[in-house]
């Protein structure tokens, strides 16, 4: 068995058991036509079947091939989808706010659509899975409560570059694996371009600083750019907050996330 095929297998496994011990039988994913919630969408059908509902968000900024590779994605997996435009809610905000610059334009429209996702989950009586990467999550790249939001994460302990991968494994389409990653939240919004670098370089900074814990002098010494690793260094630190639930002023002798914490699968 491959690399892919046990990391498919066992995501499937991880999925089925933590959704069904919830006692809740259907989720829902926001499909971008972007390459994470394509490989989440692949892995949730493959365990849900038609329990599983995916949801496609687009704005007024949304690229046709986005639009076209999502279509295409649901054709290709006879995944049961619908659409819900976030369109008119992001024109009413920008007609509001005059000043809105991308930052908070991408930021509001990540937001606008994970709250329409979790309307819709109540709606069904679904889970909400979450579709960001190891890449992201270390950098913070993801807007808190927006897409880094979510009820069970499959795919957030792989690096962007292993998505890749694993999407090529699920027999993804080659349009969404070979487009430049892209949350198409303003017009021309590159992933990369804002980084600063590619994922394939990040990535294989993240796996030594990160994973194997060599010291920033050791990673360095290995050939990596120091510019790039400071970089991803201080945003991994600086975002450490999107990857915590928020802290809570201790006060009492148990205080929730301090010392009274249960398993999250607890029963009575």
């Amino acid at each position: 068995m491959g690399k892919y095929s046990q990391i498919s297998d066992y995501l499937e496994r991880f999925l089925d058991n933590e959704v069904r011990k919830t006692g809740i039988q259907n989720v829902v994913v926001g499909l971008s036509g972007g390459l994470d919630s394509a490989v989440v969408a692949v892995l949730a059908k493959k365990v849900f079947g038609e329990d599983l509902l995916c949801v496609k968000m687009p704005s007024q900024y949304s690229s046709q091939s986005s639009l076209d590779d999502a279509d295409e994605l649901c054709r290709d997996f006879s995944l049961k989808n619908i659409t819900c435009s976030i369109e008119p809610m992001l024109r009413a905000y920008e007609e509001m706010n005059q000043d809105l610059d991308n930052l908070r334009k991408g930021n509001f429209s990540s937001r606008m659509r994970m709250s329409t996702l979790f309307d819709i989950s109540a709606r069904e009586n679904a889970l909400v899975l979450g579709t960001s990467n190891k890449s992201e999550l270390m950098l913070g790249y993801g807007t808190l409560y927006g897409d880094l939001a979510s009820a069970i994460n499959p795919i957030g302990d792989l690096y962007k570059s292993e998505v890749f991968e694993l999407a090529e494994y699920l027999n993804v389409s080659k349009s969404i694996i070979q487009k430049p990653p892209s949350a198409d939240l303003w017009d021309g919004q590159s992933d990369e371009a804002d980084l600063g670098y590619t994922y394939k370089e990040l990535d294989t900074a993240m796996k030594l600083f990160v994973d194997e814990r060599k010291s920033r002098e050791e990673v360095i010494a290995m050939g990596i750019n120091e510019k790039m690793l400071d970089m991803i260094i201080k945003r991994i630190f600086r975002n450490h907050f999107k990857r915590k639930m928020p802290v809570i002023a201790k006060l009492t002798s148990r205080t929730l996330n301090h010392d009274f914490n249960y398993p999250r699968d607890i029963g009575l």
